[in-house]
């Protein structure tokens, strides 16, 4: 057997391993509870345990409160983040570089090392139990900041200079030079960072105790614990439900996502 055989067959069986419980989640979601571990061919069709899900805990709620902590994260971060990186490629001002090394050192720190000094510095903000709270840490990303920088230094500065000669200051030369070419950049790194504060979970469980205050992931959580108990069939229709949007988003813009990666190379 060839190795490119072998690698095809483990690529396969990675895949099928992967796919294994969505596929389960797909199959317990559309049939009743008597169904949920019996895979018969003629089992019958439902969506009652959507229905089931939806009334059962506020999941319009869950929906509002992850839209607008992601929105609301991600204009923060695309502001601050192309503020701090035009600063770091465009200006020479003392401690340059150890600011800037400083910042790459924030990539080695996993943000679940802070918790525990991010939720006193959001209790002593009076922030618990507050949306804020839930995406106050992430507002400014060392990543965003690094990659930006990376992008920004790469644009010709006889651009720089032909905008202000025609009369453009910072912000205007930044708003009409330098984010326009980085567009692709900027759109990889908004995908990345929907996703991930999409599918984020201890950091709001920690900090959010109330529904109103809950975003998805905590709520699908607590509903699935307290709520429904081993009814798996409404509990995959719960998950089904808090996933699609991100997996519809992926499929549709998947094209865009890879291009923009490629696109987005660090040189």
């Amino acid at each position: 057997m060839t190795a490119n055989r072998l690698t095809a067959i483990a690529a396969w069986t990675l895949a099928g391993l992967w796919l294994a419980p969505l596929i389960f989640a797909l199959w317990a979601a559309f049939h009743p509870f008597a169904f949920s571990t019996r895979f018969d061919p003629f089992a019958p069709l439902t969506l009652e345990n959507f229905v089931s899900a939806w009334n059962a805990a506020p999941f319009a709620r869950y929906f509002l409160n992850t839209f607008l902590v992601i929105t609301m994260t991600l204009a923060a971060q695309l502001v601050i983040c192309s503020l701090a990186a035009y600063a770091f490629a465009r200006y020479r001002f003392l401690g340059r570089n150890l600011f800037f090394s400083l910042i790459l050192v924030q990539l080695l720190i996993m943000p679940n090392m802070l918790i525990v000094e991010n939720y006193r510095t959001t209790a002593a903000l009076g922030l618990v139990n507050h949306l804020l709270a839930v995406g106050l840490p992430y507002f400014a990303s060392a990543f965003g900041v690094f990659l930006l920088r990376q992008t920004f230094m790469s644009v010709p500065k006889e651009l720089e200079e032909a905008a202000r000669i025609e009369g453009a200051g910072p912000i205007a030369v930044l708003r009409r030079v330098y984010l326009p070419l980085a567009r692709p950049v900027l759109i990889a790194y908004g995908l990345v960072s929907v996703s991930f504060h999409w599918n984020d979970f201890l950091w709001p469980l920690i900090v959010t105790n109330t529904t109103a205050s809950r975003v998805l992931t905590v709520g699908l959580q607590v509903f699935s614990t307290a709520d429904q108990g081993v009814n798996w069939s409404v509990i995959s229709a719960a998950a089904l439900m808090t996933s699609a949007p991100l997996l519809l988003a992926f499929l549709i813009f998947q094209r865009q996502f890879v291009q923009s990666f490629m696109r987005a190379g660090i040189r």
